[in-house]
């Protein structure tokens, strides 16, 4: 029996650690949560490979790697196991099967990936050892790796290859992302009474309409986009506002573009005599560029053939992942070899149930000739 057989034998196994990775909801603000899921994850790993995890605790957050043999990785897979969902979600929304569709809170983005991995593994492991193999399991890719960054970057330093397990529109492959950048606006003025003494502030929220739009014509479509997004400003209805503030996103595919988008934002200056404009860097994330992944995107058409799977396609797209941050070492990366699905981040989220055994097979067939390669 082959792997591919032998994987689609296993696919009401499949369905079941799904069920069961959805059934521990894991927010990526709610440690405790994270705690639990982690539990869930490292189990899956365990019985799948033979090997329980080592779990790296950052500022409080749960991370699990598992690494075969003693020489440093050759390839490495990786996930993460928090959602965008918050607790009490299930509850109006359980996981639910329909056919061969799936549906509940992070089954495509990316809980249906992490079985899709481990499996991939149980299957390889069935044929020979995993030695040079890495796996890195994350609980805050959501909000952009800011505590697992470096073990990612340290796991996958000098790897052959790096496959990211996030989920997959109409079966495509990932093979460039934007690089991406996050800052906050911060603006300060003065308070005054709106209606005794309007003339003595200094507005924050003006000043801040001012900047929102100076900082929206910075993008340059399509390809980069500086987007201002949620916002605050004042503290009652009849105060002067003496404080705003602001979330930037900026994206493109092309670092030159982000360097640009960088220097405006710092030299943004105030409108309002009085007023102050800062400011701050947040979490980024290098572009992936098409060319970290062409090799390993040749390598998956090949194996699709021999395995006799539907050709694979690949896009680029505008959101980021942890494959951004191997792609900036150095390392060759393919994305989205999760499972297939859509709605990602949006109620009605949905994961291919048949198809996971399939893309299990390419992820087995990628990691063994990644480990083979001189």
């Amino acid at each position: 029996m082959s792997a591919l057989e032998k994987l689609r034998a296993a696919a009401p196994v499949m369905r079941e650690d799904l069920a069961g990775l959805v059934a521990v909801e894991s927010p990526s603000a709610d440690l405790d949560a994270l705690a639990r899921c982690a539990d869930v994850v490292a189990e899956l790993g365990r019985r799948c490979t033979g090997l329980a995890p080592e779990r790296v605790v950052v500022a409080d957050r749960p991370h699990l790697r598992w690494r075969f043999g003693s020489g440093p990785a050759r390839v490495v897979l990786i996930g993460h196991f928090d959602t965008v969902w918050p607790v009490g979600t299930l509850a109006r929304w359980p996981f639910t099967v329909d056919g061969d569709r799936c549906t509940g809170p992070g089954v495509v983005d990316m809980k249906g990936g992490l079985v899709v991995l481990f499996h991939a593994l149980a299957a390889l492991a069935a044929v020979s050892d995993l030695d040079g193999v890495a796996v890195v399991c994350n609980s805050d890719e959501e909000i952009g790796s800011p505590t697992s960054q470096a073990l990612i970057e340290d796991t996958a330093t000098g790897a052959a290859g790096a496959l990211i397990l996030e989920g997959s529109a109409e079966g495509r492959l990932k093979i460039a992302r934007k690089g991406i950048a996050h800052y906050t606006l911060r603006v300060t003025g003065r308070a005054s009474h709106a209606g005794v003494a309007p003339h003595l502030g200094i507005n924050a929220g003006i000043e801040l309409a001012h900047q929102v739009l100076r900082i929206a014509a910075l993008g340059a479509p399509p390809g980069t986009t500086v987007i201002p997004t949620d916002s605050s400003a004042g503290t009652t209805s009849n105060t002067v506002p003496a404080t705003a503030r602001l979330s930037i996103d900026a994206r493109s595919f092309d670092p030159a573009e982000l360097a640009r988008v960088d220097a405006a934002l710092r030299d943004l200056r105030p409108v309002l005599p009085g007023a102050d404009v800062r400011v701050e860097l947040g979490p980024a994330r290098p572009a992936m560029p098409e060319s970290a992944s062409a090799a390993l995107f040749a390598l998956a058409g090949r194996l699709a053939a021999t395995l006799g799977l539907p050709p694979v396609d690949g896009e680029a797209v505008g959101g980021g992942s942890d494959g951004n941050l191997t792609a900036g070492i150095g390392v060759p990366t393919l994305d989205g070899l999760g499972v297939v699905g859509g709605n990602a981040h949006a109620e009605g989220e949905w994961a291919d149930l048949a198809g996971m055994p399939e893309r299990a097979a390419l992820v087995a067939g990628l990691v063994d000739a990644i480990g083979r390669e001189p």
